[in-house]
């Protein structure tokens, strides 16, 4: 697999302002992916559920820290599925945040 596309992982982080209110603030990370079409299969599956799959990322296991949302070609997704390929990739499955 070739990682010739980039996106952004976000997580979220809870901190504390100078009164100490709590803030959730969202933290970035830039990585590089593969990409995969979601099959028919799979597609009208999820959608018997409710879910809507739109594409599968394919990044460094090493890399993804339990993320739920995604930022790519500045379009927001969020992650329905994960599935470990191996040691070193794992396949994030997102749907389209609207």
């Amino acid at each position: 697999m070739t990682y010739d596309y980039e996106l952004t992982l976000i997580s979220q982080a809870i901190i504390e302002d100078d009164i100490g209110n709590q803030i959730t603030e969202e933290i970035k990370t830039n990585i590089y992916c593969g990409l995969k079409s979601i099959g028919r299969n799979e597609f009208y599956t999820a959608a018997k559920s409710g879910l809507r799959p739109e594409i599968t990322f394919v990044i460094h296991n090493y890399e993804y820290s339990g993320e739920k949302e995604i930022l790519f070609e500045s379009k927001r997704y969020r992650v329905i599925r994960t599935y470990l390929l191996d040691f070193e990739e794992i396949e994030l499955t997102c749907e389209r945040v609207v």
